[in-house]
């Protein structure tokens, strides 16, 4: 962002850069790391968390840091005594991370959502701003976790370069023109809920990625993840469950003609995605305006007679993006995207990716037994359905059909989980929006 580079570079020119704490070491923090080392002035690196330190070490290496600069630090102080050598801390210890003087903001690159919860309330009792590189805690317990934040002064967010962050962008962008945003939507290139790790092991290989994203990807509960978080942080419904997702290989503008307008105007807004539209792999959002006179001169630059106005951002670019949510949280106490107070809008079920037994225990997001897709956040809670982010570790009660929506009723929930902990703060937040 234009705000963004101008206070870093100040803050370089003042030799006092913000300083980043990442958990995780896999694909996209790899590539956040490289950036930050090289490419991102008034900005550090100042620990990494790893549950196994030599993947960390291999990941700051392909920055370009030697490993004389790359320290084991066990306890806060470590990595403080690391940062003011000029050093890297590297550690197992969460409390390390979020603990330590020198870190101003911690980045979760996980996407585990027992983990994130974890690191979540230990960022939160460290004293430092979070950013999200995890759509999935985000999705499962956001509405939780963002007002424990706010109430410490602290910045909860998404993260610019994830599509739900993009979308939020561009959905406060329309708003700032003074239209109103009634879509707001991904575009995929594809959509197969029937796709496992098995499938996507050769394009995951040709990439370096991991198999189970790759998969959530293709399966549909990524963008099912993305849409419900931008849904949250917009006050937006769906039009169904698993959205519209139309196959639409023309241009994005053509969606224009694609929706009731009477009918988003009574959901309050929509989310969706659509499956090969151009240009992608982008973001749209659909718009009205309610004054003629701004409509003629919209007519004017090109966007059209209405009602709907089509705006889009042909790209997200991941991790080249986050260093700007870190800098508009730490300089600006500004959230990319973050879920609105109260109960949510939309949450994402867990439905069968293929029959299922009973006595199977349900594997990680993106595996071979499950995939996600947005529902209504209230038929979620009067039908007790289960949450995608909380599916793993599950054990079925009873046979589920493929294409069956899973519930609370069907599964055995292992005990002692933190995120069931946070979760049941979420359901009550609809209790007491019904008083």
């Amino acid at each position: 962002m234009i705000i963004t580079d101008t206070l870093l570079a100040r803050r370089a020119d003042e030799g006092a850069p913000v300083r980043v704490g990442l958990a995780g070491s896999g694909f996209m923090a790899t590539g956040l790391m490289n950036h930050i080392v090289n490419t991102v002035p008034g900005m550090e690196i100042a620990a990494v968390y790893a549950r196994r330190p030599e993947q960390a070490l291999a990941s700051l290496a392909k920055a370009g840091l030697r490993e004389d600069q790359l320290v084991r630090a066990d306890e806060p102080r470590q990595v403080d005594e690391a940062v003011a050598a000029g050093n890297v801390g590297i550690t197992t210890s969460i409390e390390a991370l979020t603990r330590a003087d020198s870190v101003d903001v911690v980045v979760d690159c996980t996407g585990a959502v027992e983990f994130g919860a974890h690191l979540a309330l230990a960022t939160l009792e460290g004293g430092k701003h979070l950013v999200l590189l995890n759509a999935e805690v985000d999705a499962t317990i956001g509405a939780a976790l963002n007002p424990r934040f706010e109430a410490a002064g602290l910045v909860y967010t998404g993260c610019d370069g994830d599509q739900p962050g993009v979308q939020m962008n561009l959905i406060r962008f329309v708003r700032g023109l003074g239209l109103r945003p009634l879509v707001a939507g991904n575009i995929k290139g594809l959509q197969d809920p029937y796709r496992t790790p098995t499938t996507q092991e050769g394009f995951a290989r040709k990439w370096g990625q991991d198999p189970h994203m790759v998969t959530s990807f293709a399966d549909g509960t990524k963008v099912s993840v993305e849409q419900a978080l931008v849904a949250n942080a917009a006050g937006f419904s769906v039009h169904r469950r698993g959205l519209l997702q139309r196959d639409h290989r023309g241009h994005v503008d053509e969606l224009t003609q694609m929706y009731d307008v009477d009918e988003l105007r009574e959901l309050g807004g929509a989310v969706d995605y659509v499956v090969g539209a151009q240009p992608g792999p982008g973001v749209y959002v659909l718009a009205e305006h309610d004054d003629p006179a701004q409509r003629h001169y919209l007519n004017l630059y090109k966007l059209g007679e209405g009602p709907l106005y089509s705006f889009y951002t042909p790209y997200h670019l991941c991790h080249f993006e986050v260093p700007n949510t870190v800098a508009r949280a730490a300089l600006l106490g500004d959230a990319t995207i973050k879920p609105l107070p109260g109960p949510p809008h939309v949450d994402v079920v867990t439905v069968a990716k293929r029959d299922l037994k009973a006595g199977e225990t349900l594997d990680a997001l993106g595996g071979y037994t499950y995939y996600g897709e947005c529902e209504r956040a209230s038929t979620v809670q009067q039908e007790r359905l289960l949450p995608v982010g909380l599916a793993e570790g599950c054990v079925l009660t009873r046979d589920v059909a493929q294409d069956e929506v899973i519930g609370y009723a069907d599964v055995t929930v292992p005990e002692g989980r933190l995120a069931d902990r946070l979760r049941a703060e979420v359901d009550a937040l609809f209790e007491q929006a019904s008083r």
